[in-house]
């Protein structure tokens, strides 16, 4: 198994956060996604969610923004996770909100890049940077943990008291983000008709509630950037993706 998950074919996120006088912006691509959020604020109080979704895998998707906004205006920046409502939203538009969110009186931005390895022998290892340092690693064999050794044996999916028990809030940050690309990345090994079977799906997010799953469409907006020789949030300018 490489060293680096980066230097191997795989699975690439980044998610950029980016804070500003009165706004702070979080944006994120990976093979599936490519979008924005802003939250502008006076400083304790959100008065104004934007968002901006490029390439989402279903064709309801983009309905999401409007819950995103009723979620979060009037919400106070330090009470933003506890607003709950994840699975109403689209769940990477709610990550990025509290991001957005818990980073908005930061000085610099901060920059997290995942890399998930393609399965070798079964086994996969990721890894997440924080700023262009590595954070966190995970090895695990089908979903089941062997690295690092305070959760060896432990489900992929059963992280949370581990996390929870972290001594900083960055280093649970990391790990969560970490955690949830690594559960995305196993679209890697799934046909696309496997992803376009609304019966695999749980109604988990705001394109498979009841109301809509049926009316979803796949779409097929999947990069390999691990192929592909760009880096996920390299058309980023700041503001938007350039399409």
């Amino acid at each position: 198994m490489s060293a680096s998950a980066f230097d191997v074919p795989g699975y690439r996120r980044m998610i950029c956060v980016t804070p500003a006088s009165g706004s702070c912006t979080a944006a994120l691509e990976d093979d599936y996604h490519a979008m924005v959020v802003t939250l502008w604020h006076d400083g304790t109080t959100i008065a104004e969610v934007t968002s901006e979704m490029d390439r989402v895998p279903w064709s309801t998707c983009p309905g999401a923004m409007g819950v995103l906004v009723r979620t979060f205006v009037g919400v106070e920046l330090a009470n933003a996770a506890a607003r709950g409502e994840k699975r109403t939203n689209c769940t990477h538009l709610h990550d990025l909100a509290l991001l957005a969110a818990r980073h908005a009186r930061d000085a610099l931005p901060t920059l997290y890049e995942i890399a998930v390895a393609d399965p070798v022998g079964g086994e996969i290892l990721a890894q997440i940077r924080v700023n262009k340092e590595l954070a966190l690693a995970l090895i695990h064999n089908h979903d089941v943990l062997s690295s690092p050794e305070a959760v060896a044996g432990l489900s992929l999916f059963g992280l949370r008291d581990w996390i929870a028990a972290l001594p900083s809030e960055a280093e649970k940050q990391a790990a969560r983000l970490l955690q949830w690309a690594t559960i995305i990345a196993h679209g890697r090994v799934m046909t696309l008709e496997q992803h376009s079977d609304h019966r695999r799906i749980p109604a988990n997010c705001y394109t498979f509630q009841d109301e809509r799953r049926q009316n979803a469409n796949r779409l097929p907006t999947i990069r390999d950037f691990s192929e592909s020789g760009r880096l996920p949030l390299a058309a980023f300018d700041g503001e938007r993706f350039q399409r």
